[in-house]
């Protein structure tokens, strides 16, 4: 399979040369007192779209967001998650969202050496159906716009079962051993979306459902074992408790079955990346 350097490729195949008016990748300066807090901020249709940022942040955020992919959809080595690095880059006013992608793209490629390439591979599929008593769940009521909205997100509290409380228009959160997803008038296609970032793989909608819904999904997961030490395969049993929630709370199925997905794979690039 032929890799593909992508400096100056665009989408559509033609040569471009879109660049950031100014940019800078550097040695991350951990946030946070586990060093592991990322800030990442900036960009079209954000609030300060001539500046993108991504403090401490993994380069696989970068390539993700460079390719507008989901993690499943990327094949790349571990470290990617790993290595982090501070970017900042300057944006030309009026830099359209397909065009801010393709400079991430030839940012990666000039200063990291980035080459990949395409390829369909076979993975879990999930289908999102109803289940046999139907949704427990009912579309959502008009709403009064007079009425007072939910004070502006802070510090994120839990509730006595010890998920997150979910206010101030968000609509997720995971905290140490529990996660909340919350729809206010969302579709049934925004919430596929919402699951298929948890399971980390394609999912279908296939409820027939049409309307747009209020409700609630809470999830509890085991981060350690009995004694205390860090337990195996965590991404395996986040996901299970996930699934294991949807039908007694939502009345809905996510059934898994094999299918075919294009990747982008990383077949080069370096840990260092060149000098500003």
């Amino acid at each position: 399979m032929l890799a593909i350097a992508l400096v100056g490729i665009g989408a559509s195949g033609q040569t471009s040369n879109a660049t950031f008016e100014v940019a800078s990748v550097k040695p991350a300066t951990p946030l946070g007192p586990r060093g592991m807090q990322a800030d990442r901020k900036g960009g079209p249709g954000h609030g300060d779209p001539g500046m993108y940022t991504c403090a401490n942040c993994p380069v696989y955020w970068v390539v993700s967001e460079a390719f507008d992919l989901d993690t499943y959809e990327i094949a790349a080595p571990d470290w990617l998650h790993e290595v982090r690095f501070d970017f900042a880059a300057k944006i030309p006013p009026g830099t359209s969202q397909e065009v801010f992608h393709q400079m991430l793209q030839n940012l990666l490629a000039e200063r990291f050496r980035l080459a990949v390439h395409r390829e369909k591979r076979e993975m879990p599929v999930y289908e999102l159906t109803v289940a046999k008593n139907g949704p427990k769940f009912a579309e959502s009521a008009a709403k009064d716009d007079s009425q007072p909205k939910d004070d502006a997100p802070g510090r994120l509290r839990r509730d006595k079962d010890g998920f997150p409380i979910l206010g101030g228009g968000m609509t997720m959160a995971v905290v140490p051993g529990h996660a909340r997803i919350r729809s206010e008038g969302q579709t049934m296609a925004w919430f596929a979306g919402m699951l298929r970032g948890q399971l980390h793989g394609p999912v279908i909608d296939a409820t027939g459902l049409a309307g747009k819904y209020d409700f609630e999904l809470s999830w509890a997961f085991e981060e350690n074992n009995a004694d205390g030490t860090p337990a195996s395969g965590l991404q395996d049993v986040y996901r299970s408790a996930l699934i294991g929630a949807l039908p007694p709370q939502l009345g809905l199925r996510a059934t898994q079955k094999k299918g075919t997905v294009e990747v982008l794979v990383i077949d080069h690039i370096e840990k260092a990346p060149s000098a500003n």
